[in-house]
């Protein structure tokens, strides 16, 4: 069992507008020729903070438009946010704030053999990584840049702690970065 970080990004590091608009990605491909239904087909509970649950709730048509449901994971969600947020109707999510330790203890329980998919943000992916409980970065990396936004992973990680697994292109639009954490040599700033 792994806690991955799988995400897309664009060229210049973020993987959201700062209207949290996602509209660039959708533009550079479909899912169908990623890694995504293999990886998917891996994952047992996902997290997500409040931005990007938002998002699936404010997306619900186009969502379902894609994905043929306005939730799009059998898996159980859990979803950070200090704030009270709608619920989607049919899917299974328990609403949590604070540390994320204990919640990723709850997440193994109940992902049993299976992968914990941080989904995003990229904060909540970095909280994970200063819990030591981050084993993986799986980024696509699109052919675009958006100027600014919502940062890809905003920590400070020095060499040699993400280590480079594989690179492979997607299309002619993007490309992907497989990064193990070695957690022996956590050189990082917060």
């Amino acid at each position: 069992m792994k806690t991955q970080y799988y995400t897309a990004t664009s060229l210049d590091g973020f993987i959201a507008t700062e209207d949290d608009s996602l509209d660039w990605l959708f533009s550079l491909g479909d899912l169908s020729s990623t890694s995504y239904p293999e990886f998917i087909s891996g994952v047992g509970a996902l997290a997500m903070g409040s931005a990007t649950y938002e998002w699936i709730v404010r997306n619900a048509d186009q969502v379902r438009a894609q994905l043929g449901s306005a939730w799009p994971y059998s898996q159980p969600a859990w979803v950070f946010s200090s704030r009270k947020l709608p619920v989607i109707a049919g899917a299974n999510i328990r609403f949590v704030s604070g540390d994320v330790r204990p919640v990723h203890a709850e997440m193994r329980s109940a992902a049993g053999s299976k992968n914990i998919w941080i989904v995003g943000g990229g904060d909540l992916a970095g909280q994970f990584f200063n819990a030591g409980l981050l084993d993986e970065l799986i980024v696509q990396v699109g052919s675009v840049t958006l100027g600014r936004g919502k940062p890809l992973f905003p920590r400070r990680v020095l060499s040699p702690v993400l280590r480079l697994v594989s690179v492979r292109q997607l299309g002619v639009g993007m490309a992907e970065l497989h990064y193990e954490v070695h957690k022996g040599n956590l050189a990082r700033d917060a």
